[in-house]
């Protein structure tokens, strides 16, 4: 529990929430880019990829973007907690500290349907 009674540390940890927010949209991206590698490769090649080829990308991939949906979610949750230790005069009158919380879980949600569409589709 905070004793400073300044809004600076809803602040700083909605600052943490959004670099954590950064990192999973980062790593989401990455999984997409590492799973869609097997496309590029066949494109390139001319010819049809292996099983073993295009399995390995793909479930890299989709490793990168469940890894990210679980920084999105845990991150939420973490902000979550640190916003309920806060005492009223920390938090300015008026101010929603939820949006950042649903966007992480919009994330997350986004990154595992695209999962299960590579897996499905794959």
């Amino acid at each position: 529990m905070s004793y400073l009674d300044d809004p600076r540390v809803l602040f700083a940890a909605e600052r943490t929430l959004l670099a954590w927010q950064r990192t999973a949209i980062a790593l989401m991206g990455f999984g997409f880019v590492v799973e869609r590698f097997g496309l590029f490769l066949r494109m390139v090649s001319g010819q049809p990829l292996t099983p073993s080829q295009r399995g390995f990308s793909m479930w890299l991939g989709v490793a990168l973007l469940l890894m990210g949906a679980a920084v999105a979610v845990f991150s939420a949750l973490q902000f979550r907690t640190v916003v309920r230790s806060l005492g009223e005069k920390e938090i300015p009158r008026g101010y929603w500290t939820q949006f950042g919380v649903w966007l992480n879980f919009v994330l997350a949600a986004a990154a595992l349907a695209l999962a299960l569409h590579f897996v499905v589709s794959g």
